[in-house]
């Protein structure tokens, strides 16, 4: 599939995107149950470029902290470590184990990274190589900006999610604008993640997109009441019944709170029930729960909030106002300035 243009993407995902140099090393890690083409397709560009790819393929294991007991630690982060730059095509998240933890503990010397989990090639193709990666960054970047300056927040959904919370001043923001640079650390392109002042969210979330892990897309939404951070009641079919259970399994009070949220900006992104892709559907909110990493609470710690694993919700066409100015209504972006609503109409969106 995309035998063409897949080579292409993954071209412009290491030269345009991480600034991959002759000479440099990339870690490319995957599990069995990733796609091996992105990830021949993906070392074949780096030799291309002069660097040197070191591919890492292990048995998928459960993913995250969980999957610990399953990962050959030692090896995987001596591996990656010692290379200048890391891709993670991971089905089963190496993304919030502590073998990524142990690999960027040090901010100052680590390397630069890019989180791709699952990954498939129509997915990349159309969210990388068929993308204007320069107007993205201008809108992320602008967003960002307003986002981190603002104080109290509001999210509401068709579907009658209404949700409260205020921003932490000075905490750190994940944005995933389709740049990384030395020592940073970076998501799928498409995506502006951070965690709030935990105790003040309250109110309603509601999923009508995607719950993964363990579910995939949802049957009927499934309701969050939320006070001071905490789940306290999940409602819907058996889609709710199914995720309460599996959060009830790990025996860890972590996977009942809210880790983060996120805005979802990916332009030609389409919800195909593949968490990477359906959290970047432009318009949506996404929320994470359970584990918190510590690229985004630094402030509380280097290791963040440990849980036992983490899952994440898709909320569709949000509508979302910071300090009383809106800045989405129903997933289409209406403010906070006009420059950012021509950044959005010039991504077609």
């Amino acid at each position: 599939m995309y035998e063409y243009e897949l080579p292409n993407a993954c071209l412009k995902l290491l030269r345009d995107m991480f600034h991959l140099q002759p000479g440099e090393s990339i870690a490319i890690t995957c599990d069995t149950e990733s796609s091996m083409e992105i990830v021949e397709a993906t070392a074949q560009a780096a030799v291309i470029l002069g660097a040197k790819p070191l591919v890492l393929k292990i048995a998928a294991p459960a993913g995250g902290k969980a999957g610990d007991k399953d990962m050959p630690m030692e090896a995987l982060i001596n591996g990656i470590k010692s290379c200048d730059a890391w891709i993670e095509y991971n089905t089963k998240l190496i993304f919030y184990s502590t073998v990524y933890d142990k690999v960027i503990e040090d901010p100052n010397n680590r390397p630069r990274y890019m989180n791709q989990n699952g990954v498939h090639p129509e997915l990349l193709v159309r969210n990388i190589g068929k993308v204007d990666n320069i107007m993205l960054n201008k809108f992320i970047m602008a967003m960002t900006e307003y986002t981190k300056n603002g104080k109290h927040m509001r999210v509401t959904a068709p579907n009658g999610m209404d949700i409260e919370f205020d921003n932490e001043p000075g905490r750190e923001y994940l944005v995933a604008d389709g740049f990384v640079g030395k020592n940073e650390i970076k998501m799928f392109p498409g995506q502006i993640a951070w965690a709030p002042r935990f105790e003040t969210i309250n109110g309603t979330i509601i999923v009508d997109g995607t719950l993964s892990p363990p579910l995939g897309a949802v049957k009927s939404p499934v309701k969050f009441t939320i006070e001071k951070g905490e789940i306290v009641k999940i409602e819907g079919g058996p889609d709710a019944q199914a995720f309460e259970e599996w959060l009830r399994s790990f025996n860890d009070p972590q996977m009942f709170r809210v880790a983060h949220l996120a805005y979802g900006f990916g332009p030609n992104a389409k919800l195909s029930g593949d968490i990477v892709e359906d959290e970047r559907v432009w318009g949506c909110t996404e929320w994470g729960f359970g584990n918190v990493g510590g690229c985004l609470v630094s402030d509380i710690g280097e290791q963040g909030i440990p849980g036992a694993c983490h899952s994440d919700g898709i909320c569709l066409n949000c509508s979302v106002w910071i300090d009383g100015v809106q800045v989405l209504d129903k997933g289409v972006v209406v403010g906070p300035t006009p420059e950012i609503v021509q950044y959005a109409r010039d991504l077609g969106k």
